[in-house]
């Protein structure tokens, strides 16, 4: 044991200065830098001739060295021509320009760098050799042309750089050239020069903003002719471009300007009728502002309608059918006939007849409801606007004369033109209406209304008659039921209302049969026939054991009090017959529907509530031992597992135990038996 060499454990516990790799390189290149700053290279001193032709050899080499690496930067090269520059020999840094020019002759750059080296050293032929070479070379490069004019401009070259642009206008340069041609002839007041650059400079680039510049041009020097033959001849040309509207613009702002002011708005009118309306809305906004500024009220309205009256006529008769095309029209026309107070009735009233001519082909009732809005509104302009009661009533059978009625109708058009006659003071006209809108396309809106106009005329047998073909027509409907035993409770006939719920009753089929027997089971305990409740919930038990019925039958009982007797004695009658429903919908659910878990426990709920509203009179630990625990479980679903709510009710917990009991005990037994074995 005592050969046995103990080494110290090694200390793994982490750093409380930890490093980082970046941490590390950012310290390396900081202590590089102070390094460098440090150890700088000593100052060259250069002694003699010998020494200087040494120093360039070796310097040449380390450039030439680097254009051997890396060929394509153009940075190197120009390092090198500034280092031969620099040393004033002029030639190598000519070579080293023209070796750079042949890696790579069209970066532009390069040859503006060539040829600002020549310009500073004075040696203006072999700049212009360079340029000429360059622009040869490229000749889409503007900024090559731009600096050779510059050159030759500021040596007072005038020849020379008109020379250098007609040689460049044979490319045929973007507009910034042309104009940067007749700006340099009107540097040196060519007028004629510049006036024909610009004939040239329209031929080449045909656009509306060309004639533009050329007619401003014309106008800068005073000459109204010459610039209206421009805008003249630039309209017989473009009328049709895209950028017409532009120049018809700038074609009225020019008469404007001479205070031609019919010329500007024969102008407008010329490029509204050619421009298409979509491409037109600045010009329609500047026809505008300018009938406001010269024109009166009615030319202001012309302008501002007219063009919207075109447009929509060319949408009409593009599609017929376009029925919201329509819409827009006739309130453009009524919004006029308002505003202006001006007789366009006929008007109107003829676009009306145009609309409502274009009946829809298929006659499915999607497709003629916006057509029939039309209808709507022509006999309101009809008995509004018009007031022609005559011609209203033509518009309202015409209206119904077209409508396939034995496939759909509308209800709203027949109630319209009852209405009509009603304020005719035609009740027997409207009645004729309402009759056949019943026998021809009966609808529940129609005989509520017809029997809302006899209720209010006070004709109740006529009212009867309506309710009677409302039902024979709609026997399921349960709202029609409900509204004929309301007028008649509200006449006071309650063996009428009570006959006619048993009737409903007593159909096999009801759209909603609930809201029927609620309203019964209601009527009678307003009217306290408490036992005729009894046997109403009785026989609604018989057809629907549902939750609902069993709570709203307990809850009348515990609200129903017998009559004669004192308040103890009521609560406690209310109380066994309350309690007694709750027992025969719980005994229902344990034995006919012991899968409605949560209806039962919803019920328990329920009646222990009603068990503590009694106070001291009620038992609520009568029920509170048949409430069930909730228990959160799973089962398997398409997805995955889902949670859900369990209920588990006293008997099924004893159940559970007994059955544990009798596994145990068998257990038990079993193991005897293997033993006396």
């Amino acid at each position: 044991m005592s050969d046995v060499k103990l080494f110290p454990v090694k200390n793994k516990t982490p750093s409380q200065i930890q490093i980082t790799a970046e941490q590390i390189l950012r310290e390396a290149r900081q202590r590089q830098r102070e390094d460098l700053q440090i150890c700088r290279p000593p100052k060259l001193k250069i002694a003699d001739a010998t020494e200087l032709g040494d120093y360039l050899l070796r310097k040449r080499k380390e450039f030439e060295d680097l254009i051997r690496r890396v060929p394509w930067n153009k940075s190197v090269w120009v390092k090198y021509a500034k280092w031969e520059e620099s040393h004033k020999d002029f030639a190598r840094a000519r070579s080293v320009w023209e070796r750079a020019i042949d890696v790579d002759y069209k970066d532009h750059t390069l040859w503006c760098r060539y040829a600002d080296f020549e310009m500073r050293n004075k040696s203006i032929n072999p700049a212009r050799n360079v340029w000429d070479r360059a622009v040869e070379l490229l000749p889409r490069v503007d900024q090559l042309w731009y600096k050779y004019i510059h050159m030759e401009e500021m040596l007072g070259n005038v020849c020379g750089a008109r020379h250098i642009f007609r040689r460049w206008m044979r490319w045929v340069p973007d507009q910034e050239g042309w104009l940067s041609y007749v700006n340099f002839e009107l540097r040196y007041n060519e007028v004629e020069r510049a006036r024909e650059i610009f004939e040239r400079f329209v031929d080449c680039h045909p656009k509306a903003s060309s004639w533009i510049r050329f007619a401003k041009f014309e106008m800068k020097n005073r000459d109204i002719a010459r610039a209206r033959n421009c805008y003249d001849r630039a309209v017989s040309k473009l009328s049709d471009d895209k950028d017409a509207e532009e120049l018809f613009l700038a074609y009225a702002e020019f008469e404007d300007m001479c205070n031609e002011t019919e010329r500007a708005r024969r102008i407008y009118k010329l490029a509204l009728d050619r421009i298409p309306k979509e491409r037109a809305e600045e010009l329609f906004n500047k026809y505008v502002a300018f009938e406001k500024q010269y024109g009166d009220r009615e030319g202001i309205e012309d302008a501002i309608l007219g063009k919207r009256r075109v447009q929509y006529e060319d949408e009409v008769k593009k599609n017929p059918y376009n029925y919201d095309a329509w819409f827009d029209y006739i309130r453009l026309l009524e919004e006029q006939e308002r505003g202006t107070g001006g007789d366009n009735k006929k008007i109107i009233e003829d676009v009306y007849n145009r609309a409502v001519a274009n009946i829809p082909p298929a006659q499915e009732k999607r497709y003629w409801k916006r057509y029939i809005h039309l209808w709507i509104n022509y006999v309101l302009f009809a008995e509004l606007d018009v007031q022609n009661v005559d011609h209203t009533r033509y518009v309202y059978k015409s209206c119904l004369k077209i409508i396939p009625h034995e496939k759909f109708s509308f209800a709203k058009i027949w109630l319209m033109a009852a209405q009509f006659e009603i304020r005719q003071l035609n009740i027997d006209k409207a009645r004729r209406i309402l009759g056949s809108a019943i026998g021809m396309a009966p609808k529940d809106k129609i005989f509520n209304k017809y029997i809302e106009i006899e209720l209010q005329l006070g004709n109740i047998d006529r009212c009867r008659k309506l309710y009677e073909k409302y039902i024979e027509w709609s026997p399921e409907n349960c709202y029609a039921w409900s509204k004929f035993v309301e007028m008649e409770r509200s006449l006071g006939e309650i063996g009428r209302a009570r006959a006619l719920f048993e009737l409903a009753v007593g159909l096999p089929a009801l759209d909603m049969p609930e809201l029927l027997w609620k309203s019964y089971i209601d009527f009678e305990i307003s009217e306290s026939e408490y036992e005729r409740t009894r046997a109403l919930y009785e026989r609604l038990l018989n057809l629907s054991k549902h939750l609902k019925v069993w709570i709203s039958y307990a809850k009348f009982e515990a609200s129903a009090p017998p009559m004669l007797e004192s308040d103890y004695q009521q609560k406690i009658k209310c109380l066994e017959r309350a309690r007694a429903v709750f027992e025969r919908a719980l005994s229902y659910f344990v034995t006919c529907s012991p899968q409605l878990k949560e209806e039962r426990a919803m019920l328990l709920e329920e009646w222990f509530n009603m068990e503590a509203s009694f106070g001291e009179l009620g038992d609520v630990e009568l029920v509170r031992v048949k409430l069930p625990k909730k228990l959160k479980r799973r089962r398997l679903h398409a997805a995955g597992y889902e949670e859900y709510i369990d209920y588990l009710y006293p008997e099924e917990t004893r159940t559970t135990n007994i059955k544990i009991l009798e596994a145990a005990y068998n257990w038990k037994k079993l193991k005897c038996t293997s033993g006396d074995d």
